[in-house]
């Protein structure tokens, strides 16, 4: 019997030891980070309107309502007894929205449909054009305002079409983002809070340049042309239109100053009289908000100014926390971090709310009784990002989910209760509800590690200093078998840009799970999120402002100090990888330190930032008129001479961002000065490779690193 103990237990070892030697592939490291190796959590949590109740998803098929109150009331609802009532063909719970305690929005491509959860009835509320794009929901009245083409158009739940917009000119483009989606900006539409009216951008880009693109699919193949503004030529006009769904007249906002100036950030006063925007000069350097009456059009007053002699960069439209106020929130980092203040539509600024010396991000809320508001922040640690709540009358501060990490959470229109999900280093996900003072009332989801019998190495964390004394976190990761008495090759991912930051206190510390292929391949692979990168605050970032590349690149080298310091670290064999301004920041590091590393692949670089767009390239560099010398000090077109690795760059044949004009100047520039790189180009798709052929690029990266860094 004893014998038999012993035998067992040694083969469930065995079975034990070899279930952690799984391998894992590059093919399910880049598709499955998100799917089989995603940890357990949450999804699609809502708190329900006016109560504190709350519903989310069970593989997207089944709606889990509870209280947070009585935790015996919980129901289960399934999309079969939905389809049923609808008579529909949904999948799963898209497009969920609660209209109101009762009942919710779903969607269906151009379809909206109607639940009451109570009574469990629906109905379709809405079917759109099926060539439709844009598609935005009333939550009230139920109208979809969407755009075909250049035009704007609204469906009534009665069958009823308004053309909102009539433009048979298609420079003229109403209803779609404008600014190519700088300056927060993700859409064109904007429904007034009680749907009365509707604002939407609208911009002339008839003084843009057309660019353009092949497409392959035919035969021949045809140019399809984009407009692109590059920086220091003429940009497009911007206008906001405001419709009236009773008098279906539309009136128009134009800049108050020059007509190429950026209307961005706009929000609704809660009696929708007065649209809020932000107006930015092109220079980027002077923003005005604005009250204009949404009947007229006409500029009411400036509510506040702020100059900065870098940039100011409005982000977050003004929030207003009551539906009777005029009184909002206005996020500002005028003091060098972003903050909370609390403004007035009459007498402007009022008091600043929040005086941290780290960066808010987002207010995702405020209670009932309008006493405080709600926003996620970074707390001490910029790995972190934390809920806080904070009292409009005296400023002060809690933070609602103490632990560290990355946490998403909300709270309930009572500001009683807490949904927190979270991860960190140690932590796949958790996800639970709170009290007010953090005290767990349920727990959702403890996950385990998803990768638990894989062979896989692990990450370090760290900290280095700049040449002038900030703080630049690190990223290490190493095999699972690390012998620290070997010398390992190392590769650096890098991104090093504005509004990026690499390196998180979450679930895989930010990393793509090919880096941890990579190292079990024998490789370090290291990340050092420098100057430029976000959330360190306005002077970590605008070091960068009309020298790109310079700063940045000095960081980078304190990296790569380190990595030598290191007794394990084969200095002799150092390779870099990045796409982007990742991209940008290889290629640069390849020919103004040619000597560093051994080999570099570039994705979708920009080699030139006079061939960049105008709102994000003249935010950081101003125009090549206004610097030529910053412009020709960046450019990597006159530095290919320097050349002395092993150089692949990469590019999306139809990249809107980083148009292929970057890529083929660089090589022509290579060619002239005759030096051998490599170059691959991927048909057909935009500034990154997506879908099943982002395993064929993985592969083409890291066998490129693997062959050259000897």
């Amino acid at each position: 019997m004893k014998y038999y103990i012993a035998f067992l237990f040694s083969f469930l070892f065995f079975l034990n030891i070899n279930a952690q030697q799984k391998e894992l592939t590059l093919k399910d490291a880049v598709l499955e980070q998100y799917g089989k190796f995603y940890p357990e959590h949450i999804q699609g949590f809502q708190w329900i309107p006016g109560t504190t109740s709350y519903a989310y998803l069970e593989n997207g098929t089944t709606l889990k309502k509870a209280s947070a109150e009585n935790k015996n009331e919980s129901e289960n609802l399934s999309i079969t007894e939905i389809n049923k009532t609808l008579n529909s063909d949904l999948k799963w719970f898209s497009g969920m929205t609660w209209k109101n305690g009762d009942s919710f929005y779903l969607t269906n491509g151009n379809s909206y449909y109607l639940y009451d959860y109570k009574q469990k009835k629906g109905l379709l509320v809405s079917k759109v054009d099926e060539a439709s794009e844009n598609s935005t929901l009333q939550n009230e009245t139920g109208n979809v305002a969407y755009t075909v083409k250049n035009n704007l158009y609204i469906q009534k739940p009665d069958g009823t079409t308004l053309a909102v917009t009539n433009n048979s000119d298609t420079n003229i483009v109403s209803g779609q983002a404008i600014a190519r989606s700088e300056f927060g900006i993700t859409n064109g539409i904007f429904w007034s809070p009680k749907g009365n009216h509707l604002a939407f951008y609208q911009k002339d880009e008839t003084d843009v340049a057309d660019y353009p693109l092949l497409n392959i699919n035919p035969t021949p193949g045809e140019l399809n042309s984009i407009k692109y503004p590059m920086a220091g030529q003429k940009s497009e006009r911007p206008k906001v239109g405001v419709y009236n769904l009773s008098t279906k007249q539309t009136v128009f906002i134009s800049p108050t100053g020059n007509v190429d100036d950026y209307l961005t950030n706009l929000s609704w006063t809660p009696d929708e009289k007065y649209v809020v925007i932000a107006e930015l000069n092109r220079d980027q350097n002077h923003m005005k908000l604005q009250l204009f009456d949404a009947t007229t059009g006409k500029l009411e007053r400036t509510i506040l100014e702020e100059r900065n002699d870098k940039w100011t960069e409005p982000e977050h439209p003004a929030y207003f926390y009551s539906d009777s106020s005029e009184d909002f929130i206005w996020m500002s980092e005028k003091d060098g971090f972003m903050n909370l203040y609390l403004c007035n539509t009459k007498k402007g600024f009022v008091k600043q709310l929040t005086k941290n010396k780290w960066v808010a991000e987002e207010i995702v809320g405020n209670n009932t009784k309008e006493t405080e508001v709600y926003f996620t922040g970074t707390g001490e640690s910029p790995l972190d990002t934390k809920l806080y709540s904070v009292s409009i009358s005296n400023g002060k501060q809690t933070c609602l989910t103490e632990t560290n990490g990355t946490h998403n959470a909300s709270v309930s229109a009572d500001g009683k209760y807490i949904f927190d999900q979270y991860s960190n280093h140690e932590t796949p996900n958790v996800a639970q509800l709170l009290d007010k003072k953090g005290k767990t009332v349920q727990t959702f989801v403890k996950a385990e590690n998803p990768m638990a019998d894989y062979k896989i190495g692990g990450a370090e964390i760290g900290k280095l200093k700049s040449h002038d004394g900030f703080d630049l976190y690190t990223r290490l990761i190493k095999p699972s078998n690390f012998d620290a008495t070997k010398k390992y090759p190392v590769l650096v991912y890098v991104y090093g840009g504005p509004h990026a930051q690499l390196i998180t206190n979450s679930w895989n510390d930010g990393a793509s799970l090919w880096m941890k292929w990579m190292a079990e391949k024998g490789y370090l692979v290291f990340t050092l999120d420098g100057r430029g990168s976000a959330n360190r605050g306005f002077a970590f970032e605008s070091v960068i402002h009309r020298q790109v590349g310079t700063e940045e690149l000095k960081d980078q080298l304190v990296g790569v100090e380190y990595l030598k310091s290191l007794p394990y670290v084969d200095a002799d064999r150092l390779a870099i990888h990045g796409w982007s301004f990742g991209g940008f920041m290889t290629v640069s590091m390849m020919l103004r330190n040619p000597d560093v590393f051994t080999t570099g692949v570039a994705g979708g670089p920009v080699t030139d930032w006079k061939y960049y767009e105008v709102m994000y390239g003249e935010r950081y560099m101003d125009t090549p008129q206004q610097n030529p010398e910053g412009y020709e000090s960046a450019s990597l077109l006159n530095k290919t001479q320097n050349l002395t690795g092993k150089l692949m760059t990469i590019h999306g044949s139809i990249d809107p961002v980083v148009v292929m004009q970057h890529d083929l100047s660089l090589i022509k520039s290579f060619v002239d000065n005759e030096k051998q790189m490599d170059f691959f180009v991927y048909p057909m798709h935009e500034h990154n490779v997506r879908g099943k052929d982002r395993v064929h690029l993985m592969t083409k990266v890291l066998n490129y690193v693997i062959d050259n860094n000897k």
